[in-house]
This record gives C-alpha cells, sequence and structure tokens, in this order.
C-alpha cells in the first residue's frame, strides 16, 4: 500500500489548512487511518484516527473543535481540515493506514507534509 499526501504549507496563526491523503495498491484490508505529526524535537503524535470498529474518530486533546478528520471509504481518501491554527500546530504531518494481513497487522505511513503556522 502506498500512502500520498498533499496540502500543507504555510500559513499564518488563526488560517486555515487542508491535508489530503490518497491510499492505493492493496486497500482492501485497511482497519485504520489517520494523521500524525511529529515537530522538531519531539516525539510522533496521533492527532486523528478513525478504525473500522465502531467508525469513530480519536482526536488529540489539543486539535478537538479545531480539526476536522473525514474518510472517504469508498475512494480509500482522507482529510484533515485544520482551522484556528496555532504555531504549535506546526509539525511534520503524516498520513497513516494500519491493515490486517496474513493474520498480522501492518502499518503504513505517507511521506509527511510540511505545515508551517506563523504568528
Amino acid at each position: 500500500m502506498q500512502l500520498a499526501e498533499s496540502g500543507g504549507g504555510l500559513v499564518q496563526a488563526g488560517g486555515s489548512l487542508r491535508l489530503s491523503c490518497a491510499a492505493s495498491g492493496s486497500t482492501c484490508w485497511i482497519t485504520a487511518m489517520g494523521w500524525y505529526r511529529q515537530a522538531p524535537g519531539k516525539q510522533r503524535e496521533l492527532v486523528a484516527l478513525i478504525d473500522n470498529d465502531g467508525g469513530n474518530t480519536n482526536y488529540a486533546d489539543s486539535v478537538k473543535g479545531r480539526f476536522t478528520f473525514s474518510r472517504d471509504t469508498a475512494k480509500n481518501t482522507i482529510a484533515l481540515q485544520m482551522n484556528s491554527l496555532k504555531p504549535e500546530d506546526q509539525a511534520i504531518y503524516y498520513c497513516y493506514a494500519k491493515e490486517f494481513v496474513s493474520g498480522r497487522y501492518w502499518e503504513y505511513w505517507g511521506q509527511g507534509t510540511q505545515v508551517t503556522v506563523s504568528s
């Protein structure tokens, strides 16, 4: 499976950006998709994730009410609408997918897209 991200860029604090990610290849066994981010000197952290069990979206507390995650299962795409961006949102954002194949889970990551928020 391959994950291709688009979007990102430079925005002023308070502004908005939209990230998109398309999964291609073997996508039949996807069990979860979402977004993670990693700021310089920090560990990669979950931003938003939806799994096939229940279909609930989990958001990091720091983005609740500002970010909206969406998924088009038929097209194997996800998006992250980011509003009211803050300087602390600045990071590389990674698309993530997990699939269950041959009795185990496999994880995939996109190449990452930079989000820069100027104060």
